[in-house]
């Protein structure tokens, strides 16, 4: 109880410098009408951040309750969720539970910048990638559009940097980028799209040790702090849908204070 207090409190001190920002920030690019859902049960701030989307080329709806969040999510399948954590209802790391059963696009989930477990908690449930409060609005929208980028169309360049095959076959393993899909023994493995990425990257450099500040780069597009646990948390997720022992792995081997080696050939 505590904690939810005390986030509630952070929550509240960051309220005035967000709404400032968002009133003052400056814009120039436009978007494709991509469909963005908020679920933030902050009228205000919702209604800013709506407009300040909108005014970049976004259909953005709102959602102030967790738990019709829940049902909206799964109806209306819009191309990416903004998910607060301190919700009515259902909070955000229930509605990101629920939910990712049946919604298989970006959930960019706002935590407060002192609460790391909420951070690991969140990526555990499913969400692809978090904001810490307060944050400019540039910012966030430059994250939400990193996201939509990698789960459509990847720009010309990092195209380029892929393997000329889009399907790459590991014994039983399959993981097909051009399709976004991954399969074990013939059955489909079920991926968020962040978790995606991450396997793609790891298989279509097999063989190669790839740093976390490499990982970062190509995902995030921001250099690595040497604290932030993300990377960490999916691998875990990854590793027993890829039928890797997570206890023992073998498929996604852990390089000691380098970073993480996709195995050709087991």
């Amino acid at each position: 109880m505590r904690n939810r207090h005390r986030r509630w409190s952070l929550h509240s001190n960051c309220k005035q410098w967000y709404f400032f920002m968002l009133k003052n920030d400056s814009h120039s690019q436009t978007d494709v009408n991509w469909r963005i859902m908020i679920v933030e049960d902050d009228e205000r701030l919702s209604a800013l951040t709506k407009d300040y989307l909108e005014s970049n080329g976004m259909k953005v709806t709102v959602e102030g309750d967790g738990s019709r969040a829940i049902e909206r999510i799964k109806s209306e399948q819009p191309d990416l969720v903004v998910l607060d954590l301190m919700l009515p209802g259902e909070d955000g790391l229930a509605v990101c539970r629920l939910v990712r059963p049946y919604y298989k696009g970006p959930i960019l989930m706002l935590t407060a910048r002192t609460e790391d477990l909420d951070q690991v908690l969140g990526l555990e449930m499913g969400a692809d990638d978090y904001v810490a409060k307060p944050v400019r609005p540039r910012v966030l929208l430059a994250r939400i559009r990193a996201l939509l980028r990698r789960v459509h169309d990847l720009p010309n360049e990092e195209k380029q940097e892929m393997p000329s095959s889009s399907r790459l076959t590991f014994g039983n393993l399959v993981v097909d980028s051009s399709m976004r899909e991954a399969w074990l023994a013939g059955e489909s493995i079920d991926l968020t799209s962040a978790e995606f990425d991450l396997l793609w990257l790891l298989s279509s450099n097999a063989g190669r040790i790839l740093t976390r500040e490499e990982i970062f780069n190509q995902l995030r597009g921001i250099e690595y702090d040497g604290q932030d646990r993300s990377i960490d948390v999916r691998v875990s997720r990854i590793r027993p849908k890829v039928g890797d022992d997570p206890m023992n792995p073998r498929r996604i081997k852990t390089v000691r204070s380098k970073g993480y080696l996709f195995v050709k050939e087991l």
